[in-house]
């Protein structure tokens, strides 16, 4: 798995709409032969959190329980540790300056498909520099459950996306 960084930038000039963005990283992934997935980074906590979100949705995929037909869905379903699809990608690109965390994973050629989504991207360090408010409020997690616990935010994502395998 690679995770490429920088700012996407959805407003006309380079790309018209989301869809294009979306479109590309499409072509990018079927020409190289590996999934790719946009994450806005200000969800992710850390390069664990789409790692495990990789793990648990090839497991899923592997004994028939996918809800998605794609991978990079099922992929962001289990990293926003939701089963609805709609929901599950408000961790996407938006219109405007998103900054983004790219997944480029699978047995093809992962190398040449990470430069290629880096030419997509303006060159940024994003991941790790997540929104704390917006990932508590994105995966509800309360004060109260914070104090609760010795668990860091980062532990309690983590658990919210193993959660999804049980929460059928």
């Amino acid at each position: 798995m690679r995770l490429i960084e920088g700012i996407a930038n959805v407003d006309g000039d380079r790309f018209e709409d989301v869809g294009e963005l979306v479109a590309a990283l499409g072509r990018i992934g079927d020409e190289h032969g590996v999934t790719v997935q946009a994450f806005d980074a200000r969800y992710v906590v850390s390069e664990r959190h789409l790692e495990r979100a990789v793990e648990l949705a090839d497991r899923a995929r592997d004994h028939g329980e996918a809800v998605a037909r794609d991978r990079a869905v099922e992929i962001t379903l289990y990293a926003a540790g939701r089963r609805q699809i709609d929901r599950a990608l408000e961790m996407g690109i938006s219109t405007g300056e998103t900054p983004a965390v790219v997944l480029v994973d699978g047995s093809g050629d992962e190398a040449n498909a990470g430069e290629a989504v880096r030419e997509l991207l303006a060159p940024a360090e994003t991941l790790g520099d997540y929104d704390e408010r917006l990932v508590r409020a994105f995966y509800d997690i309360e004060d109260v459950e914070l104090n609760a616990t010795d668990a860091d935010l980062e532990s309690l994502v983590l658990e919210r996306v193993a959660l999804l395998v049980i929460d059928r």
